[in-house]
């Protein structure tokens, strides 16, 4: 039967459907947003690229190659980090007047007395003076404008580990002699004393955070610290600081802050979080003989897997997850934390921890064991183009019944060719991983991929760039026999020689991962010629002068971008997949001329010169009053800037500046 139909009723059809057409696809594109941001959190002002999602990408062609993509997720975070660091580096100041503004305007008060003599101190030691640079400081200090002032004082007289600045003179007081990290703060403090008011010091000289106080506690403090914020008007000021004789005349009784030695360690750090987050909710685990929760998808709050968010890439508040992959929350080396808030200072901390962060005493050395030696790695061009990593099994107390769970062993697991073969071939079942998931970075050398003849591509691939050792399985208990291997591990891990750091520098890659604490190796590979591949749960002092993507590549604690990071570096010329050198040479050599000039020895001076002036006025009782003064005069070439007759120009450091002091190690920090 034949069917008649008008031009107008086809018109009319045919505008049906256009505009069902157009209505359908605004509804995917206005829903689209919303399913992916519960998948993950976008990098600031980023959007997701894709036309098509890799659902509806083929993974593969009939030879069983992924095709290449033009976009790479990290091209925009390179991007974006580029950008990021230009807006800081714009906010730099260059007198002591705008540096002044500055503070006021981040701050919220007056600089505390002796601004002037830490500006020219610092202008004298041609430093990049950007306000954001101090917000750890601020971070770290707020809380304790909520407490007595004299309570502070007295707790920090009283309390065993202590360093005290008296009349520019520096000392110290522990429980026993020659402490390596209270030697090198003791000394780092002397070279800047002699502008230094009265302080004391605490001193954690444990790896692990102390000092972990209810967050509701801490939102109080916090609370009466903004009510306190105003500019006192320059007539009222209170520009000096006050002695602390009176306190060594008459101190007070030694302070206990009841430090709790029993685990597990989660329960006691979540109390940190807000009562709204994931931690504070989360389950508590107490079997970790299991291989730990990791999909081999892409981490939650990641940009198309990758790490945008560097902060909530590293905060257990946020991701809950992390007190099962990390050794911290598995099972620390040691369990000393207390509830009660007291100032107390240290190299790192956990997020939710409330210690006062100092540049960590192992930085204050030359020991090639920290630094690398003098020399920092040769040309780019001249290294392998591969991933190297030699350090200890530490992070904790590793078991047999709970090593699959801490972050060393499943790194260099995921990145050993022979792991990887034996799990893609399915003759040993991971014991700490997983492998990625098909489609979860679109990876050339995938788990049956058909471009290579062999049954184990991506191990094929992994054994071309990686090269990562244990020299130390640290076993727990330690047999007697033979201290270097471990019974339920030597199944799993060959254990290399120790390589010194400066032959590391021969490799382009260089991932760095916690330790006990934080990684002492850090720093000397962001000095480095090679490339900073970084991941940690772990706070520093430096961490608001480093941008991700611009100065080192971060990775999120899985370690499940490790592939992907590696694939647009290095590429895989079995696959046709073109690597990216030049863009990890740009952020190798580009964080290494930044850490240059932000990561110095004198800007570790500068920090501290600034952290504890503030820490003297936390400590006064007119503090809310104190301040200084910045005098504007009208001259003939307008306001010109002068400070009062009592405050000196600081000039040039006399001291020595601490290069070459003697000391041994002391606990792990990561590093070995």
């Amino acid at each position: 039967m034949a069917f008649l139909v008008s031009a107008p009723s086809v018109r009319n059809r045919w505008t049906q459907l256009i505009i069902a057409a157009i209505l359908f696809v605004a509804t995917v594109l206005y829903f689209t947003p919303a399913l992916e941001a519960v998948k993950r959190i976008n990098a600031p002002g980023l959007q997701s690229p894709w036309q098509d999602d890799s659902t509806s990408t083929p993974l593969s062609n009939e030879e069983g190659v992924r095709p290449t993509r033009d976009y790479h997720p990290i091209d925009r975070l390179i991007d974006e980090g580029n950008r990021t660091a230009q807006v800081l580096l714009a906010r730099e100041t260059h007198s002591l007047h705008e540096a002044a503004q500055a503070y006021r305007e981040r701050r919220g008060r007056q600089p505390p007395p002796l601004f002037d003599a830490w500006f020219r101190f610092a202008q004298n030691k041609s430093a990049v003076i950007v306000e954001e640079f101090f917000d750890q400081i601020y971070d770290d200090l707020a809380p304790f404008w909520g407490v007595p002032a004299k309570q502070i004082r007295e707790q920090a007289h009283g309390f065993i580990h202590r360093i005290s600045v008296r009349n520019g003179n520096v000392t110290q007081r522990t429980d026993i002699p020659q402490r390596a990290w209270m030697d090198l703060w003791q000394n780092m403090t002397q070279t800047i004393a002699e502008w230094l008011p009265d302080v004391d010091m605490p001193i954690n000289v444990m790896d692990e955070s102390r000092v972990v106080v209810p967050w509701e506690e801490i939102d109080g403090y916090m609370y009466k610290e903004r009510s306190t914020r105003h500019i006192v008007p320059s007539d009222e000021l209170k520009t000096s600081f006050d002695s602390l004789r009176a306190l060594d005349r008459n101190p007070p009784a030694a302070f206990e802050p009841e430090f709790q030695g029993m685990g597990p360690y989660w329960p006691l750090a979540v109390v940190g979080c807000p009562p709204t987050s994931p931690a504070r909710k989360a389950y508590i685990q107490t079997d970790f003989s299991t291989p730990p929760p990791i999909s081999g998808g892409r981490p939650e709050g990641s940009y198309e897997g990758y790490v945008s968010n560097w902060t909530l890439a590293g905060s257990p508040c946020d991701d809950a997850a992390i007190q099962g992959i990390h050794g911290t929350f598995v099972e620390p080396i040691s369990i000393s934390t207390t509830k009660t808030f007291f100032p107390l200072f240290g190299g790192s901390k956990l997020p939710m921890n409330n210690e006062i962060l100092l540049p960590p005493a192992m930085y204050w050395t030359d020991d090639p064991f920290y630094s690398g030696g003098a020399e920092h790695g040769q040309k780019w061009e001249n290294k392998k183009n591969k991933l190297i990593w030699r350090g200890a099994a530490s992070g904790g107390r590793n078991r047999e019944e709970n090593w699959r769970r801490f972050q060393r062993h499943r790194f260099v697991s995921m990145v050993n060719s022979t792991s990887v073969r034996l799990a893609e071939t399915g003759e040993q079942l991971p014991q700490n991983y997983v492998l990625p998931a098909n489609d979860s970075y679109e990876l050339a050398a995938y788990p049956n991929a058909r471009y290579i003849k062999s049954k184990s591509p991506l191990a094929y691939w992994v054994g071309e760039w990686s090269n990562a050792a244990f020299v130390h399985l640290l076993c727990f208990p330690e047999p007697a026999d033979n201290p270097q291997h471990c019974p339920y591990t030597d199944h799993y891990f060959s254990v290399e020689k120790l390589m010194p750091m400066s032959e590391q520098y021969a490799y382009k890659y260089l991932p760095d991962l916690d330790g006990n604490s934080f990684s002492g190796r850090y720093r000397a590979f962001l000095f480095s010629t090679s490339l900073p591949i970084k991941a940690t749960i772990y706070k520093e002092w430096h961490d608001s002068r480093l941008v991700p993507w611009k100065h080192f590549v971060p990775m999120d604690n899985t370690f499940s971008d490790i592939y992907g990071i590696m694939e647009y570096f290095v590429g895989n010329g079995k696959a046709g997949v073109a690597g990216h050198d030049d863009a990890a040479r740009d952020i190798a050599l580009g964080g290494k001329e930044w850490a240059e000039k932000v990561l110095r020895m004198e800007d570790m001076q500068i920090y501290l010169f600034r952290l504890l002036l503030e820490y003297a006025r936390i400590c006064d009782d007119d503090r809310e009053r104190m301040g200084w003064r910045e005098v504007q005069q009208e001259s003939a070439k307008g306001l010109a800037v002068t400070v009062d007759a009592e405050q000196e120009d600081p000039g040039e450091p006399t001291q020595d500046e601490g290069d070459g002091v003697a000391y041994q190690k002391e606990g792990d920090n990561g590093v070995g």
